[in-house]
């Protein structure tokens, strides 16, 4: 280790002293600025901090007004190739923290960074500690108590390539804890980065010429609360009773008590004079409640004005100024749908209502920001916690230019509240193909009585998408563009197809689940997703069958298998019934609906064996006389047991699974399944086979030992006709001597 580079610490109110600021990554230049303006001198900039020199005073002011730091440290020792933890000791030791500690004062020490040879955070701290002790009984002082929570004092350390920077954090708690946001709505932004976001946005320049601000999706009101608070020229940290400088030797009461005097001051005239019309909205009212209690506690209630309603509604009267927001991000690909229809109506919103205004909008997508319909003059990165973000500022336009050239307006329904959304050219194609298709299938629908069907198919390849309609529900899935496809556009005509779906189908952005569908081995097509517990009931002939949208890949109810399930149900009378691979069993549904006397289903799946037991107990069917059982199913049908008068047997593709024993390949098995079931089979029953690989050719010699009928025409409805090698079904009987 080299020697100490101990900072001089002068006892006078008026030297200099070192320090660091911390703050989130991107707001560095933002905070020099800030820290500069405070009267402190900036010497260089690091990630996600600055570091000058300025008084006491001027420390006291930059806890007390900075609204973009989060920790103001003093430096008291810099060091170089500290690479262990001896060298991290022996630094600490150099340090004369007797004369920077209130006798008496608990410490907790906070240790940031890595080498070789210090590879946990805590192992560091403890080096730390270790060399405050050693000081302080070295000196035949005792030594200062250890708190991790509630410390008065917390001390600094920060290593990174063998350079290590000691200090004592005169914030305490993070600044960005203002203290007022005791309530708070999902995933709400940091005080200090809504604060950056208002400044990127020149609020304080804006506040100063009275322009109103408006948030139509406030939250727990932190933007509304950071905006009035600098309107009104409040410090932000004016009510924390606490400083972690009150446990700083160096500490001067009475120059705090000035400097904080004079900060109370500014905020009793700038509350009293502020004219500024703030208002919030928000669809969850216990946002809205929370909202309410956050600008209470920050002195600024009265200011306020926030309201229970949809984002989209007619906004309040108020003159120009600045709308801000922060809108969910949709990290999950399902959470599109509403994402997309929520920004198209935002733009719509923005252009009927809020001509000569500025938007500044922070969004985790910037392509959903194109869906506003509207381009960003300037956009500035930010970290919101872990994700990146972008902040949109955008002038609303009397004519605003859509970003999409050739667009035309989409049809506007009667009850719209705001200006028609617009499409590009491709989207508006799409859309005519979905109500082309909707116009096909509408006799057959309403013939026939279906209620699960498919729309489309990527009938158009521009927009590969599986569009399927349960009931009142919309479920898309997107086949995964191949490595030809520039992936920005694939992603961006998604967002154009998703986009029209609201208005062409007539159903809210909500009730549209969005998945990705890409090449699946056995049973992956089955796996979890995520884990809503979302699910639906849905009606197809005389049953009533339970699916779920957003959890798996597929939905428990396969719709193109609709004519086999019919076929099933016309055949059953009577019958005994063995379903092998059943999945969810609705097969096996239809096929007691249809007079099976007994039924045996058999899945590997406890999950699709425990959906299957909801479809019979939907049904109020006898599940005495119709079982499901766990088992795999090859390793079921080499036994010998009881035979049936009807066997449905639809296994997948391909298999791995770890609950078999072997790996399935229908290719390559398919004679030996068939052969397995015959011999399960009664002399005069059937056969229904069916599965799903599109090259699937069925081997002669099954035709040679039994009757096969194909039925792969007939079991395809008007829905399904595009795409007729989407499954192989075949009825098989034993040939009768």
């Amino acid at each position: 280790m080299m020697p100490s580079s101990t900072e001089h610490l002068p006892d006078t109110a008026h030297e200099e002293l070192s320090f660091l600021a911390t703050c989130p990554r991107s707001m560095e230049t933002l905070l020099v600025e800030e820290l500069t303006g405070l009267g402190a001198n900036v010497a260089r900039t690091s990630v996600s901090s600055v570091h000058g020199s300025a008084s006491r005073e001027v420390l006291y002011r930059l806890c007390l007004w900075s609204r973009l730091a989060n920790r103001i440290i003093l430096v008291t020792g810099r060091f170089e190739e500290v690479e262990d933890g001896p060298a991290l000791v022996a630094a600490s030791h150099s340090i004369e923290w007797e004369t920077l500690i209130t006798p008496g004062a608990s410490l907790r020490v906070d240790f940031h960074g890595e080498s070789a040879q210090i590879r946990h955070t805590r192992f560091g701290a403890q080096c730390i500690k270790d060399g405050v002790v050693d000081r302080f009984q070295d000196h035949g002082l005792a030594r200062p108590e250890i708190e991790p929570k509630g410390a008065d004092l917390r001390l600094y350390a920060h290593l990174h390539r063998g350079r290590l920077v000691l200090g004592l954090d005169l914030s305490g708690d993070s600044l960005h804890l203002r203290g007022y946001r005791l309530d708070g709505a999902n995933a709400p932004l940091k005080e200090n980065l809504a604060a950056a976001l208002l400044v990127r946005a020149d609020w304080p320049a804006r506040a100063g010429r009275g322009e109103s601000l408006f948030d139509p999706m406030c939250g727990s009101g932190t933007l509304l609360i950071e905006a009035a608070l600098m309107a009104c020229d409040v410090a932000p940290n004016l009510q924390r009773r606490r400083f972690g400088f009150h446990g700083w030797a160096g500490h001067d009461e009475t120059q705090w008590q000035e400097v904080h005097g004079e900060a109370a001051h500014r905020a009793r005239v700038g509350r009293h004079d502020c004219q500024i019309t703030f208002c919030g909205r928000d669809h969850n009212l216990r946002a809205v409640e929370a909202s309410h209690a956050n600008a209470e506690r920050a002195g600024v209630a009265s200011l306020i004005r926030i309201e229970h309603g949809d984002a989209l509604s007619n906004p309040p009267v108020m003159t120009p100024g600045l709308v801000v927001t922060n809108p969910p991000y949709g990290e999950r690909l399902g959470e599109l749908p509403a994402l997309i229809s929520l920004y198209q109506g935002l733009g719509a919103l923005l252009r009927e209502h809020f001509t000569g205004w500025s938007v500044a909008l922070l969004t985790g997508d910037p392509k959903l920001g194109h869906r506003l319909g509207m381009k960003a003059h300037r956009q500035y990165a930010f970290k919101n916690g872990s994700l990146d973000t972008k902040l949109l500022l955008i002038d609303v336009h009397a004519r605003a230019t859509p970003e999409v050239q050739e667009q035309t307006p989409a049809p506007r329904k009667a009850d719209d509240t705001a200006s028609a959304v617009t499409h590009s050219a491709g989207a508006q194609m799409f859309a005519n193909r979905l109500r082309k298709n909707q116009k096909r299938l509408s006799k057959w629908l309403k013939r026939s009585g279906v209620e699960c069907y498919r729309l489309y198919d990527a009938d158009m390849p521009e927009y590969a998408l599986a569009i399927d309609i349960y009931g009142a529900w919309v479920h898309v899935q997107e086949y995964a563009a191949p490595r030809s496809i520039n992936a920005g556009q694939a992603e961006r005509r998604l967002l154009e197809a998703v986009g029209v779906l609201p208005e062409v189908l007539g159903v809210a952005a909500d009730y549209i689940f969005l998945k990705r569908r890409e090449r699946q081995s056995g049973r992956a097509q089955y796996e979890r997703r995520d884990s809503s517990g979302q699910r639906f009931q849905v009606g197809e002939g005389s049953a009533k069958l339970w699916v779920n949208l957003r959890d798996y890949l597929d939905t428990g109810l396969f719709l193109d298998h609709r004519p086999v399930r019919r076929w099933l149900f016309e055949n059953a009378s009577g019958k005994r019934v063995l379903n092998l691979f059943c999945y969810t069993a609705t097969a096996s549904v239809q096929a007691v609906l249809g007079g099976a006397s007994e039924s045996l289903s058999i899945d590997m799946s406890n999950t699709y064996l425990g959906w299957a037991e909801d479809n019979f107990r939907l049904n109020r069917l006898d599940m005495s006389r119709h079982r499901l059982v766990r088992e795999d199913c090859m390793a079921w049908l080499e036994r010998s047991g009881p035979q049936f008068d009807l066997i449905f047997m639809d296994p997948p593709t391909f298999s791995n699974s770890k609950k078999m024993d072997n790996v399935l390949d229908i290719q390559r098995d398919h004679v030996h399944m068939i052969e397995r079931a015959m011999a399960h089979l009664t002399p005069t029953g059937t056969l229904l086979f069916s599965n799903n690989l599109r090259r699937f050719q069925m081997d002669e010699s099954v035709n040679t030992r039994f009757e096969v009928t194909a039925l792969s025409k007939q079991m395809l409805d008007p829905d399904f006709e595009r795409r007729p090698d989407i499954h192989h079904v075949y009825e098989i009987r034993h040939r009768i001597a």
